[in-house]
């Protein structure tokens, strides 16, 4: 029995189920379930302890900064922005890199360097005495990291066609889990216990996460021949098949619109707040409550995704995520964030699921390394600029004229989704066809 989805190009799009045998024939079946549940229940865990280790220090970052000696209120923001696009900067090189090696030397090993070098690379950002070895170790964390691309890349290569919509959304579950509670936590330390020791904090929990893929991942992975990696690995050959540049035009363009908010975030808190104390643990707060809500609806988003299709769920929730930005810059009270922050997790939740389920649908299992590292690239280059447009807008305009800015761009992303991803795939589950 095999199952394939015409997608235009046949070859790696072949779901994974089909290699195994029909009735009378199923010794291998109890065997793949098996293994690829273990794996996907490992890479689960192991991305929800490495985003609670990174998002430790979102809360207090820009305190940080002032800690370090950068008073100047008109240049914070500015330097919040220039330290967040550092790391995105060479995560946009390095991340097309390091998905063509884990191609040809698999996708595990990927996913130790990521979390283990993230793991050191944190612990000694608690130790930096000025703003500029935090800058070189941002640095540093963008060129050796990425554990988000490098963990999608073995799952989407472990699990079945028919359950990865599920099982990337569940994965997206983790991320925003992490993001829920790593800045709730990492702002309590960070108010109890100062920044430093927060840092080292998140880097022992990044080491747990490199520990446990070490110990019970599992990769069935044979290294293709030279002609095959040679058929599949041309960037050119990757942006022809149809819809793929297309995704990733909106990869970036997303991600560089919720990343203008990024670093001037906590500081519009403390300003709509009034705060003077418990800063970092209200800024925590509020970005665990959009975790929370983003989780409930990934998990909800990427079961039913794989039944009623990923193209109409995107641009639904595009749509509500640009509204609820202008309601960010409407708000006057940390209440009325809280709310909005609830809301806005609920919409915002159901996006990265789709959109990787997009790209695991349009583009061959082999190459996988290489595609979520492309689609990777596109997210930190968005990450790059994000920041630095966020930076400079809030420094001359404000806080509440970006969150408009951000607004504008999600309901533009709609768009070329609308127009320019047109292939037909067939629902797992027997559904009608979507043109996505």
């Amino acid at each position: 029995m095999k199952m394939t989805m015409n997608t235009g190009h046949g070859n790696g799009l072949e779901d994974r189920v089909g290699e195994t045998k029909v009735e009378g024939e199923t010794a291998e079946k109890p065997t793949y379930d098996k293994e690829w549940k273990i794996t996907l229940t490992v890479m689960f865990t192991a991305q929800f302890l490495s985003i609670v280790g990174f998002a430790f220090v979102l809360p207090f970052i820009p305190f940080f900064i002032r800690e370090l000696g950068i008073t100047d209120e008109h240049l914070l923001p500015i330097w919040a922005g220039i330290l967040a696009a550092a790391a995105s900067l060479l995560m946009t090189i390095f991340s097309p890199i390091w998905g063509w090696l884990s191609d040809r030397y698999g996708r595990k090993i990927m996913v130790e360097r990521a979390m283990f070098a993230g793991a050191l690379i944190t612990m000694a950002t608690g130790m930096v005495t000025d703003v500029y070895q935090l800058l070189v170790l941002r640095l540093l964390t963008g060129a050796a990291t990425g554990t988000i691309s490098a963990s999608l890349s073995l799952v989407s290569a472990a699990v079945p066609k028919d359950r990865l919509g599920f099982s990337l959304g569940l994965m997206q579950v983790a991320v925003f889990l992490g993001m829920t509670l790593g800045p709730w936590l990492g702002g309590l330390l960070a108010d109890d216990f100062g920044y430093r020791y927060t840092f080292i904090i998140g880097g022992v929990i990044l080491l747990a996460g490199g520990i446990l893929v070490l110990a019970g991942a599992r990769e069935d992975f044979t290294r293709p021949s030279g002609a095959a990696l040679k058929q599949s690995g041309s960037l050119r050959g990757l942006l022809s098949y149809p819809g793929f540049t297309t995704m990733l035009a909106v990869f970036f363009l997303f991600n560089f619109s919720v990343f203008v908010a990024m670093p001037i975030f906590p500081l519009f808190i403390e300003a709509v707040g009034n705060l003077t104390t418990h800063v970092a643990s209200t800024t925590g707060l509020l970005f665990a409550i959009s975790g929370a809500a983003a989780a409930v609806s990934a998990a909800g988003i990427g079961y039913l995704s794989d039944r009623i299709g990923y193209k109409k769920l995107l641009i639904v929730h595009l749509i509500l995520s640009g509204i609820l930005w202008v309601f960010h810059a409407l708000a006057n009270t940390i209440a009325q964030l809280m709310v909005i922050r609830l809301l806005y997790g609920l919409a915002a939740g159901g996006i990265i699921p789709t959109m990787n389920a997009l790209v695991g649908i349009l583009m061959p299992r082999e190459s996988y390394g290489k595609t979520y590292g492309l689609t990777s690239s596109m997210t930190c280059l968005g990450m790059t600029g994000g920041p630095l447009i966020g930076g400079v807008m809030a420094s001359y305009l404000g806080y509440r004229w970006s969150f408009i800015f951000i607004s504008v761009v999600l309901i533009v992303v709609v768009f070329p989704v609308a127009s320019r991803v047109r292939t037909s795939v067939k629902t797992a589950h027997g559904g009608a066809a979507e043109s996505i």
